[in-house]
């Protein structure tokens, strides 16, 4: 099994940062390679279990599933259903924490996924960086004092 652990601190209130990423369908508005998303069959983007169906800019296409989501803890946690890239048994958790220091956001984000032997450092930069780094970096940007 392959491990992914990206972490990051926003200088913005943890509760602000939730706000901005807790919708499960809000992916195009803070993480840069995904183009547009809907939940399938209409049902609400914090439902455990609804799927998202995303596309990215260079025309790949995601189907997630909402396992966990926390309002209290901040956190969610999902699986990839359908991906381009190659990866089995997917599952991640975006997680914040709240620093008293300056009101700011501990980030962490988390995969564990198994793929083809030999793609394994290509796919943790893909996700680390491509992906997950990108996000927090944006949400700097978005929500940063």
């Amino acid at each position: 099994m392959v491990k992914v652990y990206t972490s990051s601190v926003i200088d913005a209130p943890a509760d602000r940062v939730w706000a901005h990423i807790r919708d499960f369908n809000g992916l195009p508005n803070w993480v840069p390679p995904v183009a547009d998303s809907r939940i399938e069959g209409g049902v609400p983007s914090d439902k455990v279990g609804c799927i998202r169906n995303f596309n990215l800019k260079d025309g790949g296409n995601l189907r997630e599933q909402l396992l966990a989501l926390s309002d209290y803890d901040f956190s969610v946690t999902y699986n990839i259903l359908v991906s381009p890239m190659g990866v089995q048994n997917y599952l991640a958790t975006l997680k914040l924490t709240p620093i008293t220091d300056g009101d700011r956001t501990f980030a962490e984000w988390t995969a564990e996924f198994d793929c083809e032997p030999g793609r394994e450092q290509e796919l943790v930069d893909e996700i680390g960086n491509g992906v997950f780094q990108a996000a927090f970096d944006n949400l700097k940007r978005q929500l940063g004092r």
